[in-house]
Parts: C-alpha cells; structure tokens; sequence
C-alpha cells in the first residue's frame, strides 16, 4: 500500500485487505474496487487526544477510515499534492494541510510555537495559522497539500532556516522551532500577514515551504 502521484494535484492509493488509510474529509475524488469510507472520531493511531488538538485548532471535521480492497484517487480544492515518505521518522504537518497518510503511522498533535515560548500564541493569533500541528511517526505514506507547490529545504546545523509561518507546510529530522518577530508590539497592531514574523528551524533535517502564503 502506498501513494502515487498522478499528477501535481492529484495522489492515487492502493488500498488492501486489513489495511487502512486515513484522509481528510472531501478528499476523495473517485475510486475503485470495494472500499469503504467512515468518519473516525479517534483521529487515526493517536486516540481521542490527538483529536483534542484538532478541536482546539477548529477543526471538528473528523479523518475518514479508508478500508476494503482497490485504488483511491486523493486530492482536495485543486491545491498541491506533495507525497513524503517515512523511513521510521516524524513529520510534523500543518494540521490543515494533511491530505491523507497510511495506517501504519502513529498521529500525534503538537503545539508548534511550545519551543518558541510565548510567542507560539502571537503566531496563532496574528499570523492567521492554527496553533496545533499534526505529528506522523513510523514507516509510510503522507500526502499534503499546498498552494502553489513545495519545495523541501534542507536544514543543517550551524545553518537554521528561517520561514514565514503561513508559508510553512511540514518538517522532519531532530529540529527545533522558534517563532520570533522583527516589529514590535506597536507595529503589529492590526497586521495579519505572516511577514512581521518569522519561524526559525534550527538543527538537522528539511522544511517543507509552499509557494504561496494563501491559507488553505
């Protein structure tokens, strides 16, 4: 079981017998064989409190459980399809940018700006993006998506990347995150872009970066 790319926009999975995927809801475009789709209010391999995350960051859509025997097409809003695949890593995702991932993996929700400190809430505040992210753990498939395609940017120690939060889509390896600004407190009254700040990561591993800034 894995995912295929078919074209930018568009992923295809093979689902099997005592398999199952999990994707976002609105996110099947077609599909063949004898497959079933369920809401699942546990939110994957993570349980109910990775659901709690997904509360809190508004978002009370639950996953659906992908079952039974055929190939699913996956894609949602005519956005970027970008697959990652997971070597036994974890890939921390913008929880809305989650498209579908594979049954092996284990879900967790993450409070991205918790090593940036205080500053973790001006980014959900301000900047316009949720405060939570999604945690993928294992060996498998992920698909994500974005506006405008992605590129994966390596971070390297010594070296840390600097991103504009809304821009930001997923990153892996052992890296640390810090959101800081360049303005203060007075002049970011009444400023939403994601420019007056900036998402430090830091360490040894990739970001993945989106061409626009437009939320999904």
């Amino acid at each position: 079981m894995g995912f295929r790319e078919i074209n930018p926009k568009m992923v295809e999975a093979t689902v099997a017998p005592g398999q199952r995927l999990f994707s976002q809801r609105g996110a099947m475009l077609a599909y063949r064989g004898e497959v079933s789709f369920t809401p699942n209010l546990r939110g994957g391999q993570g349980g109910v409190m990775s659901m709690i995350g997904r509360r809190v960051a508004n978002e009370d859509t639950p996953l659906m459980t992908v079952e039974g025997s055929g190939t699913v097409l996956f894609g949602h809003g005519g956005h970027h399809v970008q697959v990652i695949r997971l070597a036994g890593d974890t890939l921390y995702v913008e929880a809305d940018r989650l498209l579908a991932f594979e049954g092996t993996l284990e879900q967790g929700t993450v409070f991205l700006g918790a090593q940036g400190g205080v500053m973790g809430m001006v980014r959900g505040q301000v900047s316009g993006q949720g405060l939570f992210t999604t945690s993928l753990k294992g060996h498998g498939g992920v698909a994500v998506m974005a506006h405008g395609g992605v590129i994966e940017v390596p971070i390297s120690p010594g070296r840390p990347v600097h991103v504009d939060p809304q821009a930001y889509v997923a990153h892996h390896g052992d890296v640390r995150n810090k959101l800081s600004t360049a303005l203060g407190w007075r002049d970011m009254v009444g400023r939403g872009s994601g420019e007056a700040f900036q998402l430090e990561l830091s360490g040894s591993g990739a970001v993945y970066v989106q061409a626009s800034e437009e939320k999904l």
